[in-house]
């Protein structure tokens, strides 16, 4: 065994929107790697509308890939929303976020577990850590707006977090579950709405140090979604005095 055993069943939540050329290798790496741990596991692709032969592939890898199994949205809702869908049907104690490109490898796992099984709730790799390995940076520009949007995510919505958007996410079921019900964010400004929830109900989340490589063929567009990612930051906060997150309580620090 590579790898730390986990004391509960493990769920592996990809979301993807035409991902057929990525999954084959993506999935197959990711299996292989759970090979290695001491875990009954499940990997559950959340195919978002896709247009091309995604939800094809995936069907086509499930007998060769025990516990692989497809959800498939009509429409491309967004990531969130997609995300949400895997979380709330995963059936593992511990659940795995993860992006298709494995920008954040697999084997990066190892060391989020430990953590899980030691009390956090919620484990967020953060290229922003110090002790990050970042092997291939994004283009300055997208770089310069990654840190601007976190500079708004620290001073409107989630102070003490460096990196929210980092796609590679691990969380205990039984705490952190409940929260994706209450999820409104269906864009890719879920991640802070989900930290947010856990920020306010009391959890315990620890950000990480990851090895991270970009990926060229980024599913962000660069003047479309930052302004509705800054957008969302707002709608978290209106939620918020709506009353739609009470319950949780008070703590927004």
């Amino acid at each position: 065994m590579s790898g730390p055993a986990a004391s509960a069943p493990l769920s592996v939540v990809i979301p993807a929107y035409n991902e057929e050329t990525r999954l084959p290798a993506t999935l197959t790496r990711i299996a292989a790697h759970l090979k290695t741990l001491e875990v009954e596991a499940e990997i559950v692709v959340v195919d978002d509308g896709s247009t091309d032969r995604t939800a094809a592939v995936v069907q086509g890898l499930a007998g060769a890939i025990p516990g692989l199994r497809l959800d498939r949205h009509p429409e491309n809702r967004g990531k969130g929303a997609a995300v949400r869908s895997g979380v709330l049907q995963a059936a593992g104690g511990y659940i795995l976020i993860s992006d298709a490109d494995l920008s954040t490898p697999i084997e990066e796992l190892d060391r989020f577990l430990p953590l899980l099984q030691a009390g956090a709730d919620l484990v967020i790799g953060s290229r922003a850590h110090p002790a990050s390995r970042i092997l291939l940076h994004q283009p300055w520009h997208r770089e310069m707006m990654g840190k601007l949007f976190n500079l708004f995510v620290r001073v409107l919505v989630l102070r003490g977090l460096k990196d929210t958007q980092c796609g590679f996410k691990a969380l205990r079921a039984p705490t952190v579950r409940p929260l994706f019900a209450r999820q409104r964010i269906t864009g890719f400004g879920f991640d802070v709405e989900i930290l947010y929830l856990a920020r306010k109900a009391g959890l315990a989340i620890q950000e990480v140090p990851v090895t991270w490589i970009n990926s060229p063929s980024s599913r962000v567009h660069l003047l479309k979604h930052p302004l509705g990612m800054l957008l969302d930051l707002f709608r978290i906060r209106l939620n918020d005095l709506r009353g739609c997150y009470r319950g949780l309580g008070a703590d927004t620090r």
